[in-house]
């Protein structure tokens, strides 16, 4: 079975992989033995160097995906730096809080851009090269905001639901071709995105009163299900979205 979730010799590019669920996943993705393109406005100097630490190869791609300008690039640097890209993975996300009589379009279109459109036009960049070269996996992060409203992230809300279309429509038009579309949607995890709510005492202990797990998640909770979906392990997986959430939406 251990052969099944082997991954030595591919490439994958994890974007926002400088910290938190980029950065775990990346080092998992490495783990199970694939090369890792570190994509980010921010070097992941710390995350490549513990790539090279589990003895892979890894390279930084500076992209700023606030806007679609650099997604062709990020598959050409990769498949010339690494020599190809087999796994995808859409971690790079914002978010912006306010009450939604209050929220701005400035907010609305930066988080939309970043977490759905860039989203999408990365797929298809890397897509084309899937199909191409006989097949893929594509991993996008959703949230638990995929299925349930939240409050006072309007525009992240309606990012992260359009994840969740977006990774079934592309299954259903990819799977033919070799390429499984699928995506993770973490619970409560504590990053840099999380950090205002794990601040708010009323918030932080309601929050952990409704997971049966009793605790934040660690974005190294998120490493096996990445490490499933990027191997052949789930090669019969199309367009599900897997939730690692400490039992929340069981609740």
């Amino acid at each position: 079975m251990s052969g099944l979730f082997d991954l030595s010799g591919k490439i994958a590019v994890v974007t926002g992989a400088n910290t938190g669920i980029g950065q775990g996943i990346a080092l998992a993705l490495a783990e199970a033995g694939a090369d890792i393109a570190a994509v980010g406005r921010t070097p992941a100097e710390e995350t490549i160097a513990k790539v090279r630490a589990l003895g892979r190869k890894a390279e930084i791609v500076s992209a700023d995906l606030s806007t679609i300008e650099p997604v062709q690039r990020v598959v050409d640097e990769t498949v010339e730096k690494l020599g190809g890209l087999d796994i995808l993975v859409n971690n790079a996300g914002i978010i912006r809080r306010a009450d939604a009589v209050d929220f701005t379009e400035e907010d609305w279109d930066a988080v939309v851009d970043t977490n759905l459109k860039s989203v999408f036009f990365l797929c298809q960049a890397a897509g084309k090269h899937m199909i191409a070269n006989g097949g893929g996996k594509i991993i996008n992060i959703a949230s638990m905001l995929t299925f349930q409203g939240g409050i006072r992230v309007p525009s992240y809300t309606a990012s992260k639901s359009g994840i969740g279309g977006l990774t079934k429509l592309l299954a259903n038009e990819w799977a033919s071709k070799g390429i499984n579309v699928n995506a993770i949607a973490p619970g409560y995890i504590s990053t840099n995105n999380t950090t205002a709510l794990r601040a708010d005492e009323g918030r932080n202990k309601s929050i952990l009163d409704r997971i049966p797990a009793g605790r934040w998640g660690d974005a190294s909770d998120l490493g096996g299900a990445a490490v499933f979906l990027a191997s052949r392990a789930s090669d019969y997986v199309q367009g599900h979205i897997l939730a690692v959430d400490g039992g929340w939406l069981a609740r």
